[in-house]
């Protein structure tokens, strides 16, 4: 039995999100949230495979974040094979296969989302990672499959600094996958039953189709036809789309009756969402109305942002403060005077300034105490 099912349902998980989902974010929110499960951003395998430096940055990630998946992307079967036993090997709870992405870099070159009109790519994918899985549990040693040199090295140094405990014994971790409800058409229904011949463990929904991108409202009535079907197999099914609290977690759910949902937005300078999963499923098991949410004060909040922006500098992996600006940003919203500080967050440069522009906020007036998970 893989570690899916032994979580408490509703699962509510960390959603994967393109540059934003990277080691400093996970870590905060493993640290002061705590979802049930969190993915890594997306992650080409063509480059896994070429030893990337940006792609094996993505692939960093503590103990505190278990159980954390790594969520793949690519269009080459043999590509995944190879991919999903570097993932076993380096410390992984499961692998998550991407095909939901509707960016045109991806889907244009027949990965993501694409693969929705293509299912017999789609179930080469599935069973080359199955596969791959499969065989490092049997015994498969990482630099007998075909990988570059230079790739086995970069595994071996990855794995020497890694934090957390190597396994005792290979366990064939599962595959699940991430999608959405159609290319251009919802075709939820026979994209959903070609995907469970497949025995994944989890099928994650989102409830948009490509070319809606983000656009529009998530179609959770969709997402709910889709969970009927899967709900008679031993497969899970996830939903995804415009989940913001916790309130509308607890009434997603209960129209669906999925067996977790996965945030994403919400979560975006809100990492302590997830403080309030077992209060979700409290209500889900009471016919009483959902009451008051917990919340955070403004201390904590900028004690968390001063957190975050020292952990992201002290990674160390070349990627400049910059790309930090839009968690700030993100923190700073829903209070007084919220507007002036974001702007001063946007100009900062290192966590030093982040820690200036928090002086100047005056948290203890009233109206600024107390924010809403």
């Amino acid at each position: 039995m893989s570690f899916w099912h032994t979580l408490p349902q509703p699962i509510i998980g960390l959603s994967r999100m393109d540059w934003v989902t990277d080691a400093a974010f996970r870590f905060i929110v493993a640290r002061h949230g705590k979802p049930d499960v969190q993915y890594t951003e997306f992650v080409n395998v063509e480059e896994i495979s070429r030893g990337t430096a940006s792609a094996w940055r993505q692939l960093r990630f503590v103990e505190n974040e278990r159980p954390v998946l790594a969520q793949i992307y690519g269009a080459d079967p043999d590509q995944f094979y190879q991919v999903a036993q570097v993932l076993c090997e380096l410390g992984f709870d499961g692998v998550d296969i991407n095909m939901g992405c509707p960016s045109k870099s991806v889907s244009g070159r027949g990965c993501g989302a694409a693969l929705i009109k293509n299912p017999p790519l789609a179930r080469m994918i599935i069973r080359a990672v199955q596969a791959g899985v499969q065989d490092w549990a049997a015994g498969h040693a990482i630099d007998t499959i075909g990988l570059h040199p230079r790739v086995v090295e970069q595994i071996q140094r990855f794995t020497s600094i890694a934090v957390q405990p190597r396994r005792e014994h290979r366990q064939v971790l599962p595959v699940s996958v991430k999608t959405r409800l159609g290319y251009d058409t919802v075709v939820i229904e026979d994209w959903v039953a070609m995907l469970l011949e497949e025995h994944l463990e989890v099928i994650t929904i989102h409830g948009r189709t490509l070319a809606q991108m983000y656009r529009g409202h998530a179609d959770w009535e969709a997402i709910r036809r889709a969970a009927k079907l899967v709900r008679d197999t031993s497969t899970l099914v996830f939903g995804n789309g415009d989940l913001m609290t916790m309130l509308e977690v607890v009434q997603r759910v209960r129209e669906t009756h999925v067996h977790g949902v996965l945030i994403g937005r919400g979560a975006l300078g809100n990492p302590w969402v997830f403080r309030a999963k077992e209060w979700a499923r409290r209500q889900l098991g009471m016919a009483t109305e959902p009451t008051r949410l917990p919340e955070v004060s403004w201390r904590d909040r900028c004690q968390v942002i001063l957190e975050h922006a020292r952990y992201f500098e002290a990674l160390g992996d070349g990627v400049q403060f910059p790309a930090m600006r839009k968690h700030l940003g993100w923190y700073c919203r829903g209070f007084p005077g919220a507007a002036e500080v974001r702007a001063a967050m946007f100009k900062t440069t290192n966590s030093g300034d982040v820690a200036r522009v928090l002086a100047t906020v005056p948290g203890q007036r009233e109206g600024w105490t107390q924010l809403p998970l």
